[in-house]
């Protein structure tokens, strides 16, 4: 609900906006301007820019090899995500790298993570270059981790001395200290007045743990939205703040175009406004109209860094070019609800309310008191709706690069099961009568509320399952509309439509 009620604030805002802009246009600067600098000073200094020429060949080799290597084996994929209870394909191919059991959600869609390789995990990739090329990219990761701290370290230097500052696309490489490798830090802090505590949360909120790469090429595309505020031209990714990542945490996107066709050459520089040959990211100052915006080029190699709450108080977008673009951007996601330790665990509350009999094997719920219920219903629709049904919902896709995620689901798949034999307790118990009139009713009225919503759920999914845009995808990344089964299935306790049961259920507090 909360979700929901977001989707149409931002609604309200964007037509609000229009609205008020009626034909015309907002300013925007792009490198040509006079006072580009100036603006990118004063209102969009946390947005850090480094050119190509100050990241290590070797990287950069490496790096674009292993996008070539994943784009050759398959490995991005348009997501079929959900805005406004409508099914959309992405424009933009993705694919999720980072560590183990680790998840990312956007736009109604959780991506599992390719797991890069990481000590104490056995990860069996489907050949070596995969392997190479997830390797490469934590390279990449320990990287723009160490750029990301340096960054910050510099902003807060020259905050403290109150020191003007300078555009920070010309920002000197050595504004703050190096760190070691994997972004420990130098021995030498005292003289940037970082307290230890400061540095922690620097180091905490740099660590990416996902990368999630994009492919696109623009002459592919069939459509592409024009940039509604400012008129600058094809959108590849509209306005946004990315979602779900940790509070005032670095965002950092290393770009990689496949520069060199002749189509870049027509742009005409005596147009005015960005080059449309050329990728850029824009930014604006979220909701405002009268802050001009920034149009930045992309060059093969480049990066940024979203700094601090930058991601917050502005958003961006991506401005196609004409030729084929990677990027890989870097994120300290949020995982307190979006990593397998996470939900194992909620599994293992739940079943907490399962026992079994050590003389007849019978299973029985512990409690029926109605907080009981309601959590580990809750738990139940979780791990169904948010784990089982997003994964399948993306076919085989992952099978491309690995089977590390068959067990983890399987395992789940395992602890759901035992959660609907735990829901079919309940209605077993209130048929009973055994509970006095006041409680049953409380208990019915909470497990009513659940199941409505599960039975909402799983409609929701059965037809995205099986709409046009589904049917349209290849064999191997087609949906599954998984767990499902039929009333002749007798190992399962409840049927897959709930509306009889519900019916009961409502009969009952009648």
């Amino acid at each position: 609900m909360k979700r929901r009620a977001g989707e149409r604030e931002k609604e309200l805002k964007k037509k609000k906006l229009l609205e008020e802009l009626g034909e015309s246009r907002l300013p925007y600067m792009t490198p040509a301007n006079a006072d580009f600098h100036q603006l990118w000073k004063t209102k969009y200094s946390k947005l850090v820019f480094r050119k190509s020429d100050t990241v290590p060949e070797e990287l950069h080799q490496m790096v674009q090899e292993s996008f070539l290597t994943l784009q050759k084996h398959d490995c991005f994929f348009q997501d079929l995500v959900r805005i406004k209870g409508k099914d959309f394909f992405t424009p933009v191919s993705r694919i999720l790298i980072g560590n183990p059991g680790c998840t990312y959600k956007y736009l109604n869609t959780r991506l599992f993570t390719v797991p890069w390789p990481a000590e104490g995990y056995e990860i069996k990739y489907c050949s070596p270059q995969i392997h190479d090329a997830c390797k490469a990219l934590i390279k990449l990761n320990d990287y723009l981790h160490i750029e990301a701290v340096k960054a910050l370290q510099g902003q807060n230097l020259l905050e403290s001395k109150e020191t003007e500052d300078t555009p920070v696309i010309d920002r000197e490489q050595n504004s703050a200290a190096s760190l070691r490798e994997k972004g420990s830090a130098s021995q030498d802090q005292s003289s940037f007045c970082v307290p230890e505590d400061d540095f922690t949360s620097l180091n905490s909120r740099t660590s990416y743990n996902v990368t999630l790469l994009n492919y696109m090429d623009p002459l592919q595309m069939l459509y592409l939205k024009q940039e509604p505020y400012f008129g600058m031209g094809n959108m590849a990714v509209s306005w946004h703040h990315d979602e779900n990542l940790v509070e005032r945490s670095t965002v950092a996107v290393y770009s990689y175009s496949c520069e060199g066709s002749p189509v870049e050459e027509t742009y005409d520089q005596k147009l005015q406004g960005r080059d449309p040959a050329v990728w850029h990211v824009g930014l604006k100052v979220a909701w405002d109209i009268e802050t001009p915006g920034l149009a930045i080029p992309l060059r093969q190699g480049d990066f940024y860094l979203m700094l601090d709450d930058l991601n917050m108080t502005h958003q961006h977008c991506v401005l196609a070019g004409f030729s084929p673009r990677f990027s890989s951007t870097h994120r300290v996601v949020d995982c307190s609800r979006g990593t397998l330790e996470y939900i194992f665990g909620q599994c293992e509350l739940a079943l907490q309310n399962l026992q079994t009999d050590s003389n007849s094997g019978a299973l029985s719920l512990k409690s029926l008191e109605t907080a009981v219920v309601k959590q580990v219903e809750e738990i139940h629709n979780e791990v169904e709706f948010e784990w089982l049904r997003q994964f399948w919902f993306q076919g085989k896709r992952y099978l491309k690069c690995t089977d590390w995620w068959l067990k983890p689901m399987a395992k789940l798949e395992e602890y759901w099961r035992k959660m609907e034999t735990m829901s079919s307790l309940v209605l077993h118990e209130v048929r009973k009568k055994e509970q006095t009139e006041e409680q049953r009713n409380e208990t019915v009225s909470c497990f009513l509320l659940v199941l409505t919503e599960r039975q909402r759920l799983r409609e929701e999914w059965t037809a995205r399952c099986q709409s046009e845009a589904a049917e349209s995808l290849p064999e191997d990344q087609k949906p599954e509309c998984h767990p499902f089964w039929t009333n002749d299935e007798c190992n399962m306790p409840l049927p897959y439509d709930l509306e009889e049961v519900i019916a009961h259920l409502q009969n009952l507090v009648q």
